[in-house]
């Protein structure tokens, strides 16, 4: 079975950081994705971890997004900073898992998280429009651990 770092092909890898480039091309708000291979607890406590391992919560509108996924237990989850989170309902959030567990279903998992970045990144923009003086504050590389 593959690892994190190869999980992906390098053409997969790089249609996920475009993603994340186009979908925060509109908003201030900021999403990565983190892979690992496994998950031994909670995705989503797991989750909470790498966000702030990777300082997701140190951005100043506090509105990053994290999609986690762990390729060998095929745990995942999305998690956003607390600003994102007061606004979005948590349907937004199982609508959008609910989407990458299709794709994920018949092992498009690159697929997966191209539409789920999508559809946050279109989240992120109704909330958390572009200004002006916006900076990207976080990688829009895959992060790997």
């Amino acid at each position: 079975m593959s690892n994190a770092k190869n999980f992906f092909t390098h053409e997969q890898q790089e249609n996920i950081r475009v993603a994340i480039l186009n979908a925060e091309l509109d908003t201030s708000g900021e999403i990565r994705v983190h892979i690992e291979n496994t998950c031994t607890g909670d995705s989503l406590d797991r989750a909470l971890v790498v966000f702030n391992k990777l300082e997701m919560d140190k951005t100043e509108n506090r509105n990053g997004v994290l999609i986690y996924l762990a390729v060998k237990n095929r745990k995942f989850a999305i998690i956003g900073d607390k600003a994102i989170h007061e606004i979005v309902t948590e349907n937004f959030w199982d609508s959008t898992k609910n989407m990458m567990l299709n794709h994920f279903r018949e092992n498009r998992f690159a697929e997966g998280l191209v539409e789920a970045i999508n559809e946050t990144g279109k989240k992120l923009k109704q909330y958390f429009p572009y200004q002006t003086n916006d900076e990207n504050e976080l990688s829009d590389e895959i992060s790997f651990s």
